[in-house]
């Protein structure tokens, strides 16, 4: 599958690799399908993050708000006095340092007329008098607070806490500490607050914002999550800090990895395989095939070795390849074919996400070569990847300049124009390619599915036809049919191009069995009968043939989210961290696994939430499609 992601990246504009032939990464899919379907969903993409019975849910910020049971018709003057309630709430919850909690109509002393309460005269006073003391020096506080002397209000809060130790007073001098950037001990009088009642929103909201101005994140993340869920996803700001922490917490998280992350390791043969024959494939150079014996001890030897081991098409034949290439070079005298030792070795270091080391070696093959214009073609998908669509574009038309009839240049701009939704300059292209050469088949499959992004449906469906008619034992044809026709909720004719697929894998490549059909047969069976059990199995059976593809653990973890096992739907979102290739793709994949970890500690730190889980989740429904996405691209 391809290489980077979609939501929210690093950088902008980072997208899969143009080198790729249809499919976009896993959390492209997942994020595309979100917001055009604009419904419930699971993905990361601006989201607040609830748990149901059903497992974990995610709302889509404007689009969907949970409704509640339905609430007794108001008087005129009722629902002015709520209307009027509830635009000073919000202003409160706008305001930089949210004001205290104003106390109910009472005459306010001064402080001077105030009693002199410690610890040790509060002793001596009665419960009424500690409980009329007490609501004299909130109201001072609060004037206080009003005037900016905040040190003053601090005073009065602490003396009204000796009084009675009430949440709204903790809370109260929480928000003088607040506007004095003192965060530790806003966390400490919140905490003091939230230990009285555990479901005080406000007190909730100034934790999480000191804890995130202490940079603790995860914790920020998790008072966000729980006030959300109290508030039923009413506050937009709250559902925004939850958004905006996901990414900081993975981007965090994402740093460590990174720092102890092995490049050496290819991703998935699914993944390799795919990048590779985005390339029209090409027999070995003339002294580099099998009518030539060359010694292993050669860096000419080693190439041979290295184009040899790619066509296995397998993870172990893709490792002899790495090794060989790496080789090659290190023994040198390559002679004419140095340029492509270059840009075989560039293109397994990009693989590895050896990035820097790759763009050299795709440099150097350019300018020993510059008639290779594969390797311009390489170096603006990593261009892309980064976000530099301009250098992107750049490579892509150096290349035409050196062979403007090659027509694997164009199914790549062709590539470039579809991540960017510019479907028809990208139907243009794609026609292109297979006008200068009609043999290859990703060129049709993807201008079959340009056209049905840019609603030509039966276009589609007949450019799929054709490629049936023209491509019948060509196993990836009917997977991709088969997209579409999930796309439009026709299951059994969906299901039946997938079992094709599969069909023709095991007889074509039983050594290098591609899993996509395997795993949008489960999606099939999941949206169409809610099917757990055997979707699980062909996942199952996906991740036993290849291990590391990254689009079948994401759709395990999917699949167990659904079905309320979020311990172990976690595992798998930090397994697909494991996996993936660039920073984005791990930010992502961390991005999913916080709110799912977060779902997990939300259930352990407040109990008391259940009921109104349950009752959020009732009011909103499950999800669209069950909330996993079908394999469009």
């Amino acid at each position: 599958m391809s290489g980077a992601s979609a939501a929210p990246p690093p950088v902008p504009n980072l997208a899969k690799p143009i080198a790729i032939p249809v499919e976009s990464s896993v959390w492209d899919r997942l994020t595309n399908w979100a917001s055009e379907n604009k419904a419930l969903v699971y993905t990361i993409a601006g989201v607040a993050v609830v748990v149901t019975g059903a497992g974990v849910v995610y709302y889509l910020n404007g689009d969907v708000k949970p409704k509640g049971p339905t609430q007794p018709k108001l008087s005129k003057k009722e629902r002015r006095k709520k209307k009027e309630a509830e635009r000073q709430a919000e202003a409160g919850e706008k305001s930089a340092t949210p004001a205290p909690e104003q106390p109910k109509p009472a005459a306010v002393e001064s402080a001077d007329e105030l009693p002199d309460i410690d610890e040790t005269t509060v002793t001596a006073l009665t419960a009424e008098q500690r409980h009329e003391f007490a609501q004299k020096l909130k109201a001072a506080g609060n004037k206080a607070y009003g005037s900016k002397d905040y040190n003053k209000a601090i005073d009065l809060y602490s003396r009204a806490i000796i009084c009675k130790p009430d949440p709204i007073f903790y809370s109260n001098r929480a928000a003088c500490y607040n506007a004095l950037s003192e965060w530790e001990k806003v966390v400490e009088d919140t905490t003091a607050a939230l230990n009285l009642d555990p479901m005080y929103v406000k007190a909730l909201n100034r934790r999480a914002n000191a804890y995130e101005h202490l940079e603790k994140y995860s914790e920020s993340l998790l008072d966000f999550t729980a006030s959300c869920i109290i508030d039923e996803f009413r506050n937009e700001n709250s559902a925004t800090s939850v958004e905006k922490l996901l990414k900081k917490v993975a981007e965090q998280k994402a740093e460590e990895i990174l720092k102890t992350k092995s490049p050496n390791k290819l991703p998935s043969p699914t993944f390799v395989s795919n990048y590779i024959q985005s390339f029209r494939e090409k027999p070995r150079p003339a002294g580099l095939d099998d009518s030539v014996e060359l010694s292993e001890d050669t860096g000419k030897g080693q190439l041979q070795i290295g184009l040899e081991a790619m066509e296995k098409k397998t993870h172990d034949g893709y490792e002899e390849a790495a090794a060989a290439f790496e080789k090659a070079l290190e023994l040198g005298d390559l002679e004419e074919f140095e340029a492509l030792a270059y840009n075989m070795r560039g293109t397994f270091r990009c693989l590895r996400g050896s990035q820097e080391q790759a763009l050299d070696d795709l440099n150097k093959s350019i300018e020993l070569d510059p008639t290779m214009t594969q390797s311009y073609v390489k170096r603006a998908s990593m261009h892309l990847e980064t976000g530099n669509r301009d250098q992107a574009a750049a490579d892509i038309e150096s290349a035409i300049k050196q062979n403007q009839d090659d027509p694997d240049i164009y199914y790549h701009r062709a590539q470039l124009h579809f991540i960017h939704g510019e479907w028809q300059n990208a139907a243009k292209d794609y026609q292109k390619s297979i006008d200068l050469d009609n043999t290859f088949i990703f060129s049709h499959i993807q201008l079959g599915v340009t056209q049905y992004k840019m609603g030509s449906v039966a276009s589609s469906m007949a450019t799929f036809r054709r490629c049936i008619k023209n491509f019948s034992r060509v196993p990836d044809v009917y997977n991709y049919y088969g997209e579409l026709l999930l796309d439009q909720s026709k299951y059994d004719d969906a299901i039946q191009q997938f079992d094709t697929a599969m069909e023709m894998e095991k007889q074509t490549k039983p050594m290098s069995m591609n899993v996509l059909p395997l795993i949008n047969k489960a999606l099939t069976l999941f949206q169409q009968k809610s099917d757990f059990t055997e979707a699980e199995q062909l996942c199952e059976k996906a991740l036993i043939i290849d291990p590391e593809c990254d689009i079948a653990v994401a759709t395990m973890a999917q699949l167990l989210l659904q079905q309320g096992k979020i311990t172990d739907a976690l595992k798998y979102f930090e397994r697909a961290a494991e996996l993936a290739r660039t920073p984005g793709e791990i930010v992502n994949a961390l991005s999913y696994a916080e709110a799912t970890r977060t779902q997990i500690q939300v259930q352990e730190n407040y109990p008391q939430l259940a009921a109104k889980l349950q009752g959020i989740g009732q009011a909103v429904g499950p999800p669209l499609h069950g909330g996993i996405p079908p394999a469009i691209p």
